[in-house]
């Protein structure tokens, strides 16, 4: 009988931790849950100064006209970011022909900001033809990479390549510049129906 009883509490417990862990099972992963609350309730970004290829500066976490969808990417990445860019080509296609071009704007956001110098940002902006417009490319100071990660919740990790192992994703930052969705880098019907309920 006390290991029938120690066996039901065993599973209550483990039941409650995993409906907690799992947001009520609606998030398996620790991605999962990172989107759902950004949905939910949005969060507030710190102040964040960028430099984009144009050396010019771009302020994030701060009240503005747009709403922004950024994605994070390094731009000798030879896999993701290369995905991660031709979607957000596609995406800047979607927003223009929906009449969107002034109300939003898209960053490609270095976390390799000693590499990724001006000139690099602007040879990857090249290639995807982000002309900076509607989509450019942006660094932050690196004294600012930690926080600006940690704030969006972006994992980054150096492989044994040089490079990095990292989530992607488009995140809006809404007007009041709170993180406030979080989107699949492909999920270009969901971002842009985001972005004409919000115009």
């Amino acid at each position: 009988m006390w290991a029938a009883i120690a066996s039901l509490a065993i599973v209550t417990f483990g039941s409650a931790t995993l409906w907690q862990a799992t947001d009520g099972l609606r998030a398996l992963t620790t991605e999962g849950a990172r989107r759902l609350h950004a949905a939910a309730a949005p969060l507030d970004l710190p102040k964040l100064i960028l430099e984009d290829m144009d050396g010019d500066e771009i302020v994030l976490g701060q009240p503005s006209d747009v709403l922004t969808f950024a994605e994070f990417i390094y731009t000798t990445c030879p896999t993701i970011c290369v995905e991660a860019g031709d979607e957000m080509a596609r995406l800047r296609d979607r927003l223009v022909d929906d009449g969107l071009e002034e109300q939003t704007r898209l960053l490609s956001i270095s976390f390799d900001p000693t590499y990724d110098d001006p000139v690099a940002m602007t040879a990857y902006g090249e290639l995807h033809e982000a002309d900076g417009r509607i989509w450019t490319i942006a660094r932050p100071n690196p004294g600012d990479l930690t926080a600006m990660l940690e704030s969006f919740g972006v994992q980054v990790i150096p492989d044994e390549y040089g490079g990095y192992e990292h989530n992607a994703a488009l995140h809006l930052v809404d007007r009041s510049g709170r993180l406030s969705g979080i989107f699949d880098i492909d999920d270009i019907d969901g971002a842009a129906s985001a972005a004409g309920e919000r115009r």
